[in-house]
């Protein structure tokens, strides 16, 4: 069974990296240089003005294999725990 990261919903890819984003400013590696430093995320003032260059921003190469992992498990998590929010409002027969 071959793998890809093909986006089967292309109108959801800004969704997707915002949510990204903002996981990764839950768990201190806000990167900088989304959107051209105008990242708007619900925790960039405690973590530092997103898009500075200093202190609280990294690169995405710069992380480590598990810090990725990390945030694309919590994606995942959260994905998952909509979905089951949405099919629990449904009786599937």
């Amino acid at each position: 069974m071959s793998r890809s990261n093909k986006v089967v919903v292309p109108t959801c890819k800004a969704a997707l990296n915002q949510m990204k984003y903002e996981i990764a400013a839950e768990f201190g590696l806000m990167n900088g240089g989304y959107a051209n430093g105008s990242a708007d995320t619900e925790f960039a003032g405690e973590l530092g003005a997103a898009g500075s260059s200093g202190g609280n921003s990294v690169h995405w190469s710069t992380l480590s294999t598990r810090q990725a992992g990390s945030v694309g498990g919590e994606i995942t998590k959260r994905l998952v725990s909509q979905a089951e929010s949405v099919l629990n409002g449904y009786q599937l027969q």
